[in-house]
């Protein structure tokens, strides 16, 4: 394919490409495990030149199927918000907490609940670095 993508050079030196060599290059690009820098290695053009035409050639199937009202096949990204909902922990149930602070000090609740534990840990993550307050 590389032998046939380059066609002629215009007069500044810029490369005329071949139309049907550049679709079926685009074209690959889209197949799973293919490596688009490496493809553009072996074809003798730049990686970010054969990225530019993949990106407008991704544009141009959007705009198309946006204009005509059918879906694309091109893979659009897509966020799709999720909702994660704390696991349910019954009121009796007690937690063990342990902290070891840089300076020797030992917080060990042994059995409080979670109210009391959050707290604690909001508390303990205010307080200032003891590497911090040397100087």
């Amino acid at each position: 394919m590389a032998e046939r993508l380059i066609v002629s050079r215009k007069r500044d030196g810029r490369c005329v490409y071949d139309v049907q060599a550049k679709r079926e290059l685009i074209e690959a690009c889209g197949r799973p495990g293919i490596s688009m820098a490496k493809l553009a290695r072996d074809c003798g053009i730049n990686a970010n030149l054969l990225s530019t035409w993949v990106r407008k050639n991704e544009r141009k199937a959007v705009a198309l199927a946006a204009a005509s009202g059918t879906d694309a096949d091109v893979a659009a990204p897509v966020f799709v918000p999720v909702h994660i909902e704390a696991p349910a922990v019954p009121e009796q149930a007690g937690v063990q907490l342990q902290a070891r602070l840089p300076n020797g000090v030992v917080v060990d609740m042994a059995s409080c609940d979670l109210a009391q534990a959050c707290a604690l840990l909001e508390t303990l993550g205010r307080l200032r670095c003891s590497a911090s307050m040397k100087g």
